[in-house]
């Protein structure tokens, strides 16, 4: 384990949707598994930054905490840039459907 801030971490704040590609170890392998979301929070500073992704999977919310700097966390993409008022966005947890969506920045 490092303890060095990684270098290649994109400029995104909460709002943003996220391409995270997670390494997964099974058994001997590993393999990229994608976590695609929407940013809800972005915690803490230096190594122990941690984002929290929030993304609908069968139509059931699923959140997902990920340490920024960590080694498991192969590359993040951004890939839509949303128009947001704050910095947390906790109120997505209870709506649903179009009452969800996020204005796209122009």
């Amino acid at each position: 384990m490092s303890n060095t801030l990684r270098e290649d971490i994109p400029n995104f704040k909460a709002g943003d949707v996220l391409s995270i590609y997670v390494n997964v170890r099974e058994g001997q392998k590993v393999r990229q598994q994608l976590y695609k979301g929407t940013v809800i929070a972005r915690k803490g500073s230096g190594i122990a930054e941690t984002i929290t992704v929030r993304k609908i999977s069968n139509g059931i919310g699923v959140e997902r905490i990920f340490p920024l700097h960590s080694p498991s966390i192969a590359s993040i993409k951004v890939d839509r840039v949303n128009k947001v008022r704050r910095a947390k966005l906790y109120y997505l947890r209870g709506l649903s459907g179009k009452a969800a969506r996020l204005a796209e920045k122009k």
